[in-house]
């Protein structure tokens, strides 16, 4: 499935009236939700409220109390645009934010399967350089981590901490392959760099460059991993509306193995913001011919606290028919 003439279209719709961009109107004091940022009043700002919080506190205290705060003064009056998902940079994470001086870090299990996932033995140490269907599944144990250095820049980390990934031998494989070929360890490892050229406006849409290394950790691995360095550049258009925010995602990877550039990796996300303590994901996500659908709620258990839980499904044959996840997002 390829929605690349589709892409135009909506960027054309997000960029529509970028030249008459208008000032932004004042904040208002009152309380927000999802990372708005307090603007600057006569009275106390947040940052007043933070340092006044934390002269009564320890610093194990600090932390929470930041969060805190920025959680009791939040508020979209003067940004309706931003209701949904507040004004932090967007992250490589469904439907997550990171904002001047937070730390995210997000602990997560994900699951993958596909009953009928391409592969060849040769590319698993057996020979024969041929295709075969056979299911694959995968256990995945994940961490992540996003800082951000300014209003503008932020960076960002994520590794599979512990994978667990089988791909059953096809009946039709005369190879030597074991019925289950099964490796264990640390899956993919990466890390980014997002630069936010401008913020949205009422009437521009927000602008996000990311610079993406993948890490060859895995030399020996077939399954798992990463045996050669990758490296990706792309962009996120962000606009929000009255029915939710849309973001358009395109960018083009580049392997060490290959020796290539392909540019076939492209995302559409929607988010709506349904409470102050619930939010809504459904996305569209593509590399290559592998497009998956995810769909995906959010609950702020806390202010500093969040549950996600999601699942991918699979809208191409070679994506993974289906692919829950859920994790635990910290705010510090």
């Amino acid at each position: 499935m390829k929605i690349r003439h589709a892409l135009g279209p909506l960027a054309v719709i997000l960029l529509a009236n970028t030249a008459s961009a208008q000032e932004e109107a004042p904040g208002n004091p009152l309380a927000r939700a999802w990372g708005e940022r307090m603007e600057k009043w006569a009275g106390l700002t947040l940052d007043d409220k933070l340092l006044l919080s934390r002269r009564d506190s320890t610093p194990g205290e600090a932390g929470t109390a930041v969060a805190q705060a920025r959680a009791q003064n939040e508020d979209y009056t003067s940004r309706p645009y931003l209701a949904d998902r507040g004004d932090g940079i967007h992250t490589s994470i469904f439907g997550t934010y990171v904002r001047k001086q937070e730390l995210l870090v997000y602990l997560f299990y994900e699951y993958a399967r596909n009953r009928d996932a391409e592969y060849k033995p040769k590319d698993l140490g057996f020979g024969l350089d041929q295709d075969f269907k056979a299911k694959h599944e995968e256990h995945e144990f994940l961490i992540f981590a996003a800082y951000g250095i300014t209003d503008s820049l932020a960076v960002e980390f994520e590794s599979a901490l512990y994978t667990n990934a089988t791909q059953s031998k096809s009946r039709s494989d005369p190879t030597g392959m074991p019925q289950t070929f099964r490796e264990t360890g640390v899956g993919d490892t990466e890390g980014q760099i997002r630069y936010r050229w401008f913020e949205e406006t009422e009437v521009r849409p927000e602008l996000i460059t990311f610079f993406e290394a993948v890490f060859p950790l895995q030399k020996s691995k077939k399954l798992i991993g990463n045996r050669d360095w990758e490296l990706a550049l792309g962009a996120n258009v962000t606009k929000g509306f009255s029915w939710g925010t849309l973001m358009l995602k395109v960018a083009g990877a580049y392997s060490e193995a290959d020796k290539k550039v392909d540019w076939g990796d492209w995302g559409i996300e929607y988010v709506k913001r349904l409470s102050d303590r619930w939010r809504v994901v459904l996305a569209l996500d593509g590399v290559q011919d592998e497009v998956e659908a995810v769909v995906e709620l959010q609950w702020k258990l806390r202010p500093n606290i969040t549950l996600k839980l999601n699942s991918g499904f699979g809208v191409t044959p070679k994506a993974p028919e289906f692919a829950p996840e859920f994790g635990v997002l910290f705010s510090f």
